[in-house]
């Protein structure tokens, strides 16, 4: 009898991510077990004990999904997943805490896209803010978008001094140079969008960053992003089905890109890297370079 393909779901938190359990049973993973409030101490001997107990051939139909809330943790149980690996006995490992690895990669392929039909360049040497890009997905987008030769400045609604500090600890641990911006007031957004020529909103559901006026200031703006789904639109005039649609009331001409649309790319990235897993045939370890360069297959 062939062995099932099994998925241990390893998280930090205190359950385990319905989305993230669908996504691995649609992608074909047969047994998709849960592990909860895993320490990164713990995660060397659950990996062991899952790679010793199905021989050489069996390992090719097992796999290890991070979750989580934390994008370091998560990246950091990578590590120490791959760490714990025994050629022959290896396994494939996706980390994706929160989604926040494939929705980022998502936004950022969906606005390189539209910036690539404009010039070749796509997103090097292009002035991007990233609003909300203190939490999860905002500095995943940051760190792709700067690797990919944008300016990139993370905006916090907090102020400059915080802005400053995720910064710095991006650029510690991960060494991605991003900017910094303050976003406590009206008058600082307008002045900063007047240079953007993308913006990316990951800021908290229902929470409206930018409104049409701002949006106006945007002189050069070319493409705008926002993944909230939830009114109001985290950018004013962005519809969450828009792909590419010219925002109005832009001077700029500007497009939109919204929530559903970047959605949509990022189902397909994540059901992608899931069925990758078990079907290269060798370990696969999966993270956030990897969801940007699947999802910028699924863009076109």
């Amino acid at each position: 009898m062939e062995k099932p393909f099994i998925l241990h779901m390893i998280t930090a938190a205190k359950n385990l991510s319905p989305f993230d359990v669908n996504m691995a049973c649609d992608a074909g993973w047969t047994v998709c077990v849960p592990y909860l409030q895993v320490a990164l101490d713990e995660v060397p001997g659950l990996v062991q004990d899952a790679i010793f107990s199905r021989g050489p051939k069996g390992v090719k139909r097992t796999g290890l999904f991070l979750g989580g809330r934390d994008i370091n943790l998560a990246n950091d149980m990578l590590d120490a997943a791959r760490g714990a690996m025994v050629p022959p006995f290896e396994v494939s490992v996706l980390a994706d805490p929160s989604g926040a690895f494939t929705t980022a990669a998502a936004m950022v392929a969906c606005v390189e896209s539209e910036l690539r039909k404009l010039s070749p360049e796509g997103l090097a040497g292009r002035r991007i803010l990233v609003f909300g890009g203190t939490g999860p997905v905002g500095t995943a987008a940051g760190m792709l978008a700067a690797k990919a030769g944008a300016d990139v400045a993370i905006v916090s609604h907090l102020g400059l001094g915080k802005a400053e500090e995720v910064a710095q600890a991006i650029a510690d641990r991960y060494e991605v140079t991003l900017g910094a911006e303050d976003g406590s007031g009206p008058d600082r957004i307008a002045a900063m969008m007047a240079g953007a020529d993308a913006v990316f909103n990951a800021a908290a559901a229902g929470v409206q960053v930018l409104n049409a006026d701002q949006v106006e200031a945007g002189t050069r703006l070319k493409v705008a992003c926002d993944v909230n789904a939830v009114p109001p639109e985290g950018i004013e005039g962005v519809g969450v089905m828009d792909r590419g649609v010219p925002i109005d009331g832009s001077h700029s001409g500007a497009l939109g890109i919204g929530a559903l649309a970047v959605g949509n790319v990022k189902y397909q990235v994540q059901q992608a890297l899931l069925r990758q897993m078990h079907e290269a045939g060798f370990p696969q370890y999966l993270g956030l370079d990897a969801a940007f360069e699947m999802a910028r297959r699924h863009v076109d």
